[in-house]
């Protein structure tokens, strides 16, 4: 069950599309064609990796890349470097708004774009481009710049009370259960998402920007099922793993994320489990 957020933005193939890609690229980036702003990597400069306690999630980075985008192939590769990263759930999410350039993303689903455009709305930056990382809901920046991504792991925890539920996810027998402690400090709608993730999966791209590449991307998105809504009482899961996984899904990701789907805010809890 795929899930569709938002509505759809009719992409621009004129010249002054085609001009906005051609000045994004030399600053290693793709601008979404429905959206005409500068990429801005809004976080810079040296930071320190905070050390994580036992178990915790110190952030989720959300990829929205594309095999059409000649700028994503760094991005992805740091993607996979921060799936070994046990304190931090790293998610490729393909987009397919770049498929009119000649090769049609084998990943994508439009959830996907319209949940890159509903995070950019949310922010109120319009902000939409590829390599875009989101972490924990709330920050964007550049896919491939690492010191971007981990200076805004850091200022959202500064800030904000981001992952602080001890979410789990737990595999008995046949069945995944999804376990959402209660909590008095969070207030509001918070939805229960669970992603069914393949752990890598390697793409020989024919057509495009990317031309004559493969390229591996990791923790790839699937599918987006909706176990339930989250209002600060604890809460348990159940589902069967037959319902969702096939022969290419091997993990799973529970997210609790405040706000709608339409509408997505900070990530309040976080866990992976591989399922094969």
């Amino acid at each position: 069950m795929n899930f569709s957020i938002g509505m759809t933005t009719k992409l621009k193939t004129g010249r002054l599309a085609g001009r906005w890609v051609k000045e994004v690229v030399v600053d290693r980036c793709h601008i979404a064609p429905s959206i005409a702003f500068a990429c801005i990597a809004v976080f810079s400069g040296a930071s320190a990796q905070a050390e994580p306690r036992q178990g915790e999630v110190r952030g989720v980075i959300e990829l929205f890349t594309s095999q059409g985008c000649s700028s994503c192939p760094a991005a992805d590769k740091l993607i996979g470097e921060y799936a070994h990263d046990p304190s931090v759930i790293a998610l490729s999410l393909a987009v397919d708004y770049w498929d009119y350039l000649g090769w049609k993303d084998t990943l994508a689903m439009s959830g996907h774009s319209n949940r890159q455009r509903a995070y950019a709305k949310a922010r109120g930056d319009r902000q939409v481009y590829t390599p875009q990382v989101v972490v924990d809901g709330a920050v964007h920046a550049l896919g491939s710049d690492k010191t971007a991504i981990e200076r805004a792991i850091r200022q959202i925890h500064e800030q904000n009370a981001a992952l602080t539920l001890p979410v789990t996810l737990e595999r008995t027998g046949d069945k995944l259960t999804v376990t959402v402690p209660a909590s008095e400090n969070e207030k509001g709608q918070a939805e229960v998402w669970l992603c069914p993730t393949t752990k890598a999966v390697t793409v020989a791209i024919g057509r495009g920007e990317n031309t004559g590449q493969t390229i591996t991307y990791s923790n790839v998105v699937r599918r987006w099922i909706k176990l339930g809504d989250w209002t600060g009482k604890a809460e348990t899961f159940s589902v069967p793993v037959a319902d969702f996984q096939n022969g290419s899904i091997d993990g799973a990701t529970v997210l609790v994320q405040s706000g709608v789907a339409s509408a997505p805010k900070l990530m309040l809890g976080a866990a992976q489990l591989a399922i094969r």
